[in-house]
């Protein structure tokens, strides 16, 4: 397989259902969406059935810590070995090159597998592929227990490239339109529960990746590289930003240091499948994460008044609409966000805040309250109906926050390090990708 150390990763050699599979039955969406949605997932199982899917290949945490999770674990690794063992799969060896359609529009990608050894996920790294967002340990542990034994890898994570010239992926968006031999069509379906279309085309032209490699290699020089941000000289360069799918690659990389020793740097397990899109694409908007604590156990408003003390102000609105307006409207320089409250809904407004985005602000306090028991769980969630909903239940709150410029986020990640967890999402939830890619790692000798 083809590596290429400078741009930090390889080419992978993906696994596709056979033809006769069903593809809309088999891709499923990632599996930290709709978390407090569990009607969602039920639609799920009632559409895939017994069919082969990539629902029998994950782990939705929708079940974490219930009696489903120890035995889908279990389930999800024999069901690998069976799909394997029966030729249900197909291994194509080259670059995809990935098309997303949903709500009118769409996001251009690319599989790679991204070097581990060039990823590091804890604060303050400097490494050429790093989060945008901070790591919690504790979401590691139950995919790490699903990939320890996984005879295959499944990926929902995107990455993102600062490519304003478009000269990575957006080329072979053109030659995708093209009647052409460089590209060739290898899944073109539609995605279940409204989620858009999804088009993927493996790159067998020697000439296309050497192009991909060249651009890439030209994003991560480090002069040009340091130019580009005005740093100095020491600036350690930053190709990937980690958009989706942190925890999942900071898991692939603990089990990777785990069994390095042993393994050998040529094992598979040293790499991780990824697609990579451009933030300057036109078809991927940044879409603010919002926030709800379910099953209080005190006033919100006191606790939020005692936390911010003299900095805090909440002014009702007449209804959720004036809300978001406000939110998304705000020009002054305290911040803002929204809030959903038994039958109250109004702006929070915070002067001199403890973080530089309102996110932050917010986080800081919900971490606060959580730890001194205000609340029995927390939910981040996608979509202003969503938080609306979940928050005006009975004993829950909504926090509605203002979503951040996605041009702003490689300088800001350089700049200022990852970003407070769950800032922002590329995209709504149905937008998320889904599992459709396999590739063979074989972590443990009895995965397979």
């Amino acid at each position: 397989m083809n590596t290429y150390q400078q741009a930090g990763f390889q080419v992978p050699q993906v696994y596709l259902p056979k033809p006769e599979i069903d593809l809309t039955k088999w891709a499923v969406i990632a599996c930290d969406q709709y978390t407090s949605e569990p009607e969602y997932w039920e639609q799920v199982k009632q559409i895939v059935g017994s069919n082969p899917s990539t629902f029998h290949l994950t782990l939705p945490e929708i079940y974490l810590g219930t009696a489903e999770e120890k035995r889908r674990t279990q389930s999800i690794q024999e069901t690998m070995r069976a799909y394997l063992q029966s030729g249900l799969l197909a291994p194509f060896q080259g670059l995809f090159y990935v098309e997303r359609r949903v709500a009118e529009k769409t996001r251009r990608g690319l599989l790679l597998c991204l070097d581990l050894e060039q990823y590091e996920y804890k604060s303050g790294s400097q490494s050429l592929i790093r989060p945008t967002e901070g790591t919690i340990i504790e979401r590691l542990r139950p995919r790490m227990r699903v990939r320890e034994k996984a005879a295959l890898e499944l990926s929902h994570i995107l990455v993102l490239i600062d490519d304003p010239g478009r000269t990575v992926i957006e080329p072979l968006a053109e030659m995708a339109r093209q009647p052409a031999e460089q590209l060739v069509k290898r899944y073109d379906f539609d995605l279940m529960q409204d989620s858009g279309h999804l088009t993927g085309y493996q790159v067998v032209a020697p000439e296309l990746e050497a192009n991909v490699v060249k651009a890439l290699e030209a994003l991560a020089e480090p002069g040009a590289f340091r130019r580009k941000y005005g740093l100095g000289a020491d600036a350690s360069v930053l190709l990937y930003a980690v958009g989706d799918g942190n925890h999942s690659l900071a898991a692939a990389k603990i089990l990777w240091e785990q069994i390095k020793p042993q393994a050998g740097m040529s094992h598979p397990a040293r790499y991780a499948l990824v697609e990579v899109e451009n933030v300057h694409d036109e078809g991927l908007e940044f879409e603010p994460i919002h926030r709800v604590l379910f099953t209080q156990q005190e006033d919100i408003l006191a606790a939020m008044q005692s936390f911010y003390s003299a900095g805090f102000e909440f002014s009702p609105t007449g209804d959720i609409a004036q809300m978001i307006a406000a939110v998304e409207g705000w020009e002054e320089e305290a911040q803002v966000f929204g809030l959903i409250f038994h039958d109250l809904t109004g702006i929070v407004k915070i002067e001199n805040p403890p973080s530089s985005l309102a996110v932050g602000t917010v986080q800081s306090f919900l971490d606060d309250c959580l730890k001194g028991g205000c609340a029995e769980k927390i939910d981040y969630v996608h979509g202003a109906e969503v938080v609306s909903r979940l928050g005006g239940l009975e004993g829950n709150a909504g926090f509605y926050l203002p979503g951040i410029d996605k041009n702003d986020l490689f300088r800001t990640v350089i700049l200022d390090g990852a970003l407070p967890r769950k800032t922002f999402s590329m995209g709504e939830a149905r937008g998320k990708r889904f599992y459709m890619e396999s590739r063979v790692i074989a972590i443990n000798s009895q995965s397979v």
